[in-house]
């Protein structure tokens, strides 16, 4: 930005302010907004020209500069300003002062689209010196539909994927001014006077009207800083309602605005707070709420009660349990378990888990096998976390998957894959392998499992990302058949019993296509007892399959099935069809997903959800529609139950925790 630049754009501001009328500024104006602020960073010159600039727009007919003030508040909100000049503050808080009179005079002159309705009012909210002006930038993006926040207890951020949309009643009860509302120290005739003269008692439809009320309060105390953002945001809803065009969508968006006065709740530090002190970092005043009944919000923008039982629908009801130390605690505040940390749980040097098994031998412990980057496999005690034999070298490589094989003659064989397409085998028994790594496929072995077939063999199934599903013979090394006729790359498999005798392989592709195949068929293009998920349920749920896992139940094992969203429906395998209602949408476990299950209560179902590298879980029970929700301090990479334990892989080892009360 040069000085003969700012001031060429003066000389034709002046000239428009001379005629009423002129347009050439604007294009001078658009030039150098770009040198005052790029991507989001303030120049150092911007306290200096900004002045001069305010005074001489403010001169112009107010309905020709809706653009240049929310350009300017883009600017006073920008997400990088250097801090103003000792000798500047004088006068650039002077021009916010006039700014703000000015952008008001605008807001009541033009009828801007709604979307600019809104910017604008927040420009004017910046320039009154409110923190919620902060949320200028993030808020209003027509081509999301998400809403990000950050808690400003603890600075955890989430997202409600789907959150605006047109609420058809209040989020909550409207907000409380402070009694008697704060107003304006030291200023005579602030401008939002006229702003509350125009807010109509019918401006966003019946059941909004206290809403609208508490605009025309903070409208009158001429937004003072210490007024609630939810208040000042009843305000922007309001202004956009009135003054937005065309009419029907800018009611429609003051709506979609309105429920941003609701409230959400922390997963990590379990505080609840206002959605307007989500949207601004560091709000002032910004306090947690204590209400009888905690509330968050939803993501379609309704709110819900957290409980600590289920209320009989799925997801409608869930309890919280956060990780404090090396115990879980539920969210009465009183201890659930404790953690486990498997010694030396961190594989070579890297410390990441990334594949999971486990081995279950009758009349002996049961064992956890774990590997990550470091190509090395350690085998630990359940019960108690310890190790159980040295670290078992195998790989040259990254161990991506791994699975146990229970052999017909009362073996169990432990089966490793790697990156480089490598195949290991080992006895964990005794430790050592079984034999010479086999396999050299491109891509690496990304999923494998054990299948049963009839004819009494246990056979290794396994996956890679080009498409390739083989059948191994454990026993000789062989390739024995495939899968996957049509080649599509796979990203998750598991091994489905349907008999003690037969086990089906249910895939995920990377497009997220589920397929389902009968090993016990020579012919991979013979169904034999596969059958095909109901292809209508899937599209009807928009259900693009990411990740599965078999779910043991008391009489049977089904297919659940996840995807990018949180979703994660359960499915009978026998009829294709979909098994209850399934798992909703989650805005704390969205994500590639981790998916494992196992019944510790007496024959009831658990299931429980994640997202890679995320640090939130979901714990399910079908039956009965309760869900809990477990916030770790580690980032979960893959999971498996051991009874009525959950083993967690994560990025620095491997920990165990109990899904019942102890």
């Amino acid at each position: 930005m040069k000085v003969e630049e700012v001031a060429a754009l003066l000389e034709q501001l002046a000239a428009a302010a001379a005629t009423g009328s002129g347009d050439a500024w604007r294009q001078t104006w658009t030039y150098l907004a770009g040198g005052l602020i790029d991507d989001g960073v303030v120049s150092d010159g911007a306290y200096a020209a900004l002045p001069h600039l305010v005074e001489a727009v403010a001169a112009l007919p107010p309905g020709q500069t809706v653009d240049f003030w929310v350009d300017m508040g883009f600017i006073v909100t920008a997400d990088y300003r250097p801090p103003v000049p000792a000798d500047l503050e004088a006068g650039f808080g002077a021009a916010l002062r006039l700014a703000e009179r000015a952008a008001v005079r605008s807001l009541l002159a033009a009828d801007p689209p709604g979307q600019v309705g809104a910017h604008l009012v927040l420009s004017c909210v910046a320039f009154a010196g409110h923190h919620m002006g902060e949320a200028l930038g993030p808020l209003l993006d027509p081509r999301e539909s998400g809403l990000p926040l950050v808690c400003p207890g603890c600075g955890s951020d989430t997202e409600f994927p789907e959150f605006f949309v047109d609420p058809a009643r209040p989020p909550l009860e409207a907000p409380v001014l402070p009694d008697p509302a704060p107003a304006r120290q030291g200023e005579q005739g602030h401008p939002w006077g006229e702003v509350a003269e125009v807010i109509r008692e019918e401006a966003l439809g019946e059941g909004w009207e206290p809403f609208v009320r508490v605009a025309r309060d903070v409208a009158v105390a001429g937004v003072p800083p210490e007024a609630p953002g939810r208040a000042v945001l009843c305000l922007v809803a309001g202004m956009v309602a009135v003054r937005g065009t065309p009419q029907p969508a800018a009611g429609e968006l003051a709506r979609q605005l309105m429920a941003l006065t609701g409230y959400f709740r922390c997963w990590d530090c379990e505080r609840t707070w206002t959605i307007a002190d989500g949207l601004a970092e560091n709000p002032d005043g910004a306090r947690p709420q204590h209400q009888p009944a905690e509330v968050w919000t939803e993501s379609d923008g309704s709110a819900a009660l957290v409980e600590s039982a289920a209320a009989g629908g799925t997801g409608e009801a869930a309890t919280r349990f956060r990780q404090d130390g090396n115990a879980v605690i539920a969210a009465d505040g009183t201890p659930w378990g404790r953690i486990s940390v498997f010694a030396d749980s961190a594989p070579g040097s890297s410390g990441g888990v990334s594949a999971l098994a486990v081995v279950s031998r009758p009349g002996r412990p049961t064992l956890v096998a774990g590997a990550g980057d470091s190509g090395v496999v350690c085998l630990w005690d359940v019960a108690d976390g310890r190790l159980v034999h040295d670290p078992l070298p195998g790989h040259p490589d990254r161990i991506r998957s791994m699975t146990a094989l229970p052999m017909p003659d009362g073996r169990t064989l432990l089966a490793s894959g790697g990156d480089t397409g490598k195949i290991a085998l080992w006895n964990p028994v005794t430790g050592q392998p079984v034999r010479e790594p086999v396999g050299d496929w491109p891509g690496g072995v990304t999923g494998m499992c054990a299948a049963t077939v009839p004819d009494g063999r246990t056979l290794l199934v396994t996956a890679t990302p080009k498409g390739a599903v083989r059948l191994w013979d454990p026993d000789t090394g062989e390739c024995v058949g495939r899968l996957n006729p049509y080649g599509s790359p796979i990203q998750s498999i598991a091994a489905v019993p349907i008999s003690a005798s037969h086990t089906l392989i249910a895939a995920s592709d990377t497009a997220g296509r589920l397929h389902v195949w009968d090993p016990a068929v020579d012919d991979p293009w013979e169904s034999g007892a596969a059958v095909q998920l109901n292809a209508r349920a899937l599209a009807d749920a928009d259900h693009r399959v990411a990740a599965v896992a078999a779910v043991p139940t008391h009489d049977r094992t089904v297919l659940a099935t996840g995807d990018n969203r949180g979703v994660v429906m359960l499915w009978d395998l026998a009829t294709g069809a979909p098994i209850g209602d399934g798992l909703p949408v989650s805005t704390s476990t969205a994500g590639l997903p981790v998916i494992t299950a196992t019944t510790p209560h007496g024959g009831r179902t658990v299931l429980v959800t994640g997202t890679r590298h995320g640090h939130r879980l979901r714990v399910w029970e079908p039956d009965t529609g309760a869900v809990g929700h477990i916030a770790l301090d580690v980032a979960p990479i893959c999971l498996a139950t051991a009874g009525p334990d959950l083993i967690v892989g994560h990025d620095r080892g491997v920990l165990r925790l109990g899904l019942t009360r102890q």
